[in-house]
């Protein structure tokens, strides 16, 4: 295989929740490879100095829109402005999401909604808006980043954990149904990575061993290991690839947690 395959020149990529953690380094490490990118959050400051950084250090275009992406209107608009500067969006990424770590019995109505909205409805309605537009041009690529707390059980909560799992059973269903349109739909679900969402977590020398000790690589990720394999679905060397969901989680899940 020639590694242009997997080259991403010339396309476009939209990213949900880019301001920050593994959303800044998925859109950074797509604009590395070639694309320009539409860094999609809520924080305005924080996309905008990611899209800053990504045309001073790639050349290529960054534009960020600020949206509430549990809000389908707010996406809608979010799109037509990406749309009407970009030309086209041949990737999406959908990656904004959060979590309240509240066991089962004390998890209140708004949490619930809060994780189901944020986790789950916003990256359908960006599918959607992705798939309609894909499907004129008879083709595209959409990743949803999920979780190992998806496949596997774990102690991050069972909001977060249902909202995962449904994300890689849509992940199946639309890959299904999207296919005769050129439309590829896959989902990397990772592990503990080190970002502003599980920093305090990982300070914690007792838990941080616990996590270690059942990973069979022995530490946790590093933003690269995750940026990767969002190329890699986005690229032509994936092209025969669809409804899968890639774990990122240096082997933990073979163990479970």
């Amino acid at each position: 295989m020639n590694v242009s395959a997997f080259q991403l020149d010339g396309q476009t990529a939209l990213v949900t929740g880019a301001g920050r953690g593994i959303g800044k380094a998925i859109a950074i490490g797509l604009a590395e490879s070639g694309t320009d990118v539409v860094l999609v959050s809520r924080t305005m400051k924080e996309i905008e100095e990611t899209a800053a950084y990504i045309v001073e250090n790639t050349g290529r275009k960054a534009l960020a829109l600020s949206a509430d992406v549990t809000s389908k209107e707010q996406l809608e608009v979010a799109f037509q402005k990406a749309i009407s500067e970009m030309g086209r969006i041949h990737i999406l990424v959908n990656n904004a999401g959060m979590n309240i770590r509240t066991p089962a019995l004390d998890v209140t109505e708004e949490q619930w909604e809060t994780i189901m909205q944020t986790n789950l409805k916003s990256a359908f309605f960006a599918s959607q808006l992705a798939g309609q537009h894909m499907k004129s041009y008879g083709e595209g690529k959409i990743i949803n980043i999920s979780s190992v707390g998806g496949h596997t059980a774990l102690r991050t909560g069972v909001v977060y954990g249902a909202t995962k799992a449904a994300l890689i059973h849509m992940t199946k269903v639309l890959a299904m149904e999207w296919g005769k349109y050129g439309i590829r739909v896959n989902s990397v679900g990772p592990w503990y990575f080190r970002t502003p969402l599980t920093e305090k977590l990982l300070d914690d020398p007792q838990y941080l061993q616990e996590i270690v000790s059942r990973t069979p690589l022995g530490r946790v990720g590093e933003l690269p290991e995750v940026v990767g394999p969002v190329v890699f679905f986005a690229s032509d060397a994936a092209g025969y690839i669809t409804g899968q969901t890639l774990l990122v989680d240096g082997g933990m899940s073979i163990y479970g947690f």
